[in-house]
């Protein structure tokens, strides 16, 4: 388990990020080089996770089969009111204050399945899923059900280390009414090639940080992630994440900073467009609809009082979304 870093790339500057091994019996010292990340800048890299790397290549050929569809196919299974199916280029807004139109890349929501007619598909982030038709992707919905399932298993694993890492029980995250019944979204993400000019408000991806527990990130070989460490800096500091084969890009949500009293941080990102063709996947972790998230008891004291007031996961994470993705309107305008 050593450090990586990578050669200068666009940015100010180079990032060194910390690598857990999840195979690794010396469990303190995961903990010791998680804990140094979530301090740092809440980004790390996690290994032999126990997704194959055979798999992991048909998630991405499968990414790519969706991408490559007309247009007028993708928008056929359109992202509903419960952010399932393809999001357009442009569709979602990350950072209105430097952005003049919404992000250059197009994506697709996969959620935990739950269908309909089940009491539970009633709440905001659980439904049937969108799927394309079979006949036109054969295999598709079956590789990402199963890619979900299994990164559902990193995200819990990475998940014990963090609750060492604070201090807490291993399975603290594991009950019911956190991981136990998580919010887990899918998402296949590629960017068409465009080269990002932030003098002219043209990004990847707007600055941002993301919303809930953790982020699991695949990339492919292209770079064009960075972070920003310190978001009140003037001049922002952003400095290139590298892609690492096999590897996923690990990164805390705002809900485990509010949870962790700003010990750990949430740290801002965004996608720079090099002009190449880039895919990526994210698989956003969050705990149940009806978890409380409030200051955990290992991260408050008389000196250290808590920085924010508890608040339900599905009202934080609806209005979030609702912030930051177009109006489902704007579609139907356009169509008729």
């Amino acid at each position: 388990m050593e450090n990586y870093g990578q050669s200068k790339n666009g940015a100010e500057a180079q990032t060194v990020l910390n690598c857990i091994d999840l195979s690794s019996p010396e469990i303190q010292e995961s903990v010791s080089l998680l804990k140094q990340a979530c301090l740092d800048c809440g980004f790390f890299y996690v290994v032999n996770h126990g997704i194959s790397q055979e798999f992991m290549e048909e998630v991405f050929s499968q990414s790519k089969r969706f991408f490559k569809m007309p247009l007028n196919e993708k928008m056929k299974v359109l992202r509903n009111e419960k952010h399932r199916g393809y999001t357009p280029v442009l569709d979602e807004l990350l950072d209105p204050d430097t952005q003049v139109r919404g992000d250059y890349k197009e994506g697709y929501y996969i959620g935990v399945e739950v269908p309909e007619g089940d009491p539970e598909s009633e709440k905001p982030f659980y439904s049937p899923n969108v799927w394309p038709a079979s006949d036109c992707l054969p295999g598709w919905r079956e590789t990402m059900e199963r890619f979900h399932r299994e990164a559902l298993e990193v995200a819990k694993a990475v998940a014990r280390i963090i609750a060492l890492a604070l201090d807490l029980d291993a399975d603290f995250f594991d009950k019911p009414e956190m991981l136990g019944q998580a919010i887990a979204t899918l998402r296949l993400l590629h960017y068409e090639g465009q080269i990002s000019d932030p003098s002219k408000g043209m990004y990847g991806a707007g600055a941002h940080s993301d919303y809930g527990l953790i982020t699991l990130l695949a990339t492919d070989e292209v770079a064009g992630l960075q972070i920003c460490k310190d978001r009140d800096a003037k001049p922002q500091l952003w400095e290139d994440v590298a892609p690492m084969k096999g590897a996923f890009i690990v990164n805390l949500g705002d809900m485990l900073e509010r949870w962790s009293n700003c010990i750990f941080k949430s740290t801002l990102h965004r996608v720079l467009g090099t002009g190449r063709e880039r895919y990526s996947i994210a698989f956003f972790v969050e705990p149940s609809h009806d978890c409380l998230v409030e200051c955990l008891p290992t991260c408050k004291s008389d000196k250290n009082p808590p920085k924010f007031p508890p608040i339900k996961c599905e009202t934080y994470l609806s209005q979030r979304y609702k912030d930051t993705h177009a109006d489902l309107n704007m579609y139907n305008k356009q169509q008729t």
